[in-house]
C-alpha cells in the first residue's frame, strides 16, 4: 500500500497535518516535496503519484484540482482546510481516522468504489490544455464593455448563440459552483450527467444551457488578435481568432475516495 500526500503550500497547519497522517499510517507514504522540505524529509514530485493506491489532498479545492492535473487515475481523498471545500468531504479533527479508515478499505477488497467526477476536455488547432475538473473558459483578450470577442455556440452543428462577450464558461456539475456560478450560472447537481455553458457579460445574452456530454460542443470566437482558452483558472493557452474550440468529456474522470462529498453541506458555506 503507498499512499501520497499533497499539502497546500506555504500552510504550515497542512504540513503538520500531513505529518500526523504519515506517523499514524501503516503503509508506504510519500510526501510532495515542498511539504517534506518544511518538515525536513525527503518528498516526490506530485506526478510520482501516479502509481499511488490514494492520494491524500490537504487544503481548500484548489489543492484538491492540483492533486488531480498531477495524479492519474489514482483516486484522491481530499481533507479540507479551504472556507467552502465542495471537493473535500474530510475535516482536518477527522483526517488521521478517515484516512485509516480509507487504507483499510482500500486493503480489504480487490475492486474498491470510488465516486467519479467527470472532466472536460478542450481542444483545438494550435494548443493545448489539460482537462478541466470545474471549467473550460473562452476568454477575449479584455474584460468590460467594448471589448471582449465575438462568440458563436452550436451544438451539433445548430446555432445556439452568437454575440460579442467577455467570453463563455463551459462548466462540470462539480464547477458549476464555481466560476460559473459567479457569472450567473445554474449549480447542477454532480450526480447530473451534463456540462452548463453560460455566456459572461454578452451583448446578446442568451441563459445559461445544460447539454449532455455526448453532444459535439464548439465555441468560435473571432473578432480579436487574441483570445484565451484556460482550464479550472490555472492553465491557459492562447488562440489566435477566428478559431474553433471543440468542448468534450474528457476519457479520464477524477476518482475521489473517502466519504461521500455533502453537496448541500457545502453550498451551504457560500453564504
Amino acid at each position: 500500500m503507498h499512499v501520497g500526500i499533497v499539502a497546500q503550500r506555504d500552510n504550515p497547519r497542512a504540513a503538520e497535518l500531513a505529518d500526523d497522517i504519515r506517523r499514524a499510517l501503516d503503509a508506504r507514504v510519500s510526501l510532495d516535496a515542498e511539504t517534506a522540505a518544511s518538515l525536513d524529509t525527503d518528498g516526490r514530485s506530485p506526478d510520482a503519484f501516479v502509481g499511488c493506491d490514494l492520494v491524500v489532498s490537504i487544503g481548500g479545492d484548489g489543492t484538491f484540482l492540483f492533486a488531480a492535473r498531477s495524479v492519474g487515475d489514482t483516486p484522491i481523498m481530499g481533507v479540507n482546510l479551504g472556507e467552502v471545500g465542495f471537493l473535500n468531504a474530510t475535516a482536518p479533527d477527522d483526517a488521521v481516522d478517515a484516512v485509516r479508515a480509507e487504507v483499510d478499505r482500500l486493503r480489504s477488497t480487490d475492486d474498491p468504489t470510488f465516486q467519479e467526477m467527470s472532466q472536460i476536455q478542450a481542444a483545438g488547432e494550435g494548443f493545448d490544455v489539460p482537462p478541466a475538473l470545474n471549467e473550460v473558459t473562452v476568454l477575449g483578450p479584455q474584460r468590460g464593455h467594448g471589448n471582449g470577442v465575438g462568440i458563436e455556440v452550436r451544438l451539433d452543428g445548430d446555432l445556439y448563440t452568437g454575440s460579442r462577450a467577455d467570453g463563455v464558461i463551459a462548466a462540470t456539475p462539480t464547477g458549476s459552483t464555481a466560476y460559473n456560478l459567479s457569472e450567473g450560472g445554474p449549480l447542477v447537481h454532480p450526480d447530473v450527467d451534463g456540462f452548463v455553458v453560460t455566456e459572461m457579460c454578452a451583448e446578446g445574452p442568451m441563459p445559461p444551457l445544460v447539454v449532455t456530454p455526448d453532444r459535439e460542443l464548439t465555441v468560435r470566437v473571432e473578432g480579436a488578435e487574441r483570445a484565451y482558452v484556460v482550464a479550472d483558472g490555472r492553465t491557459t493557452a492562447t488562440v489566435e481568432p477566428p478559431t474553433r474550440i471543440h468542448l468534450s468529456r474528457a476519457d479520464r474522470p477524477v476518482r475521489v475516495a473517502g466519504p461521500p462529498l455533502e453537496f448541500f453541506a457545502a453550498l451551504g458555506k457560500l453564504d
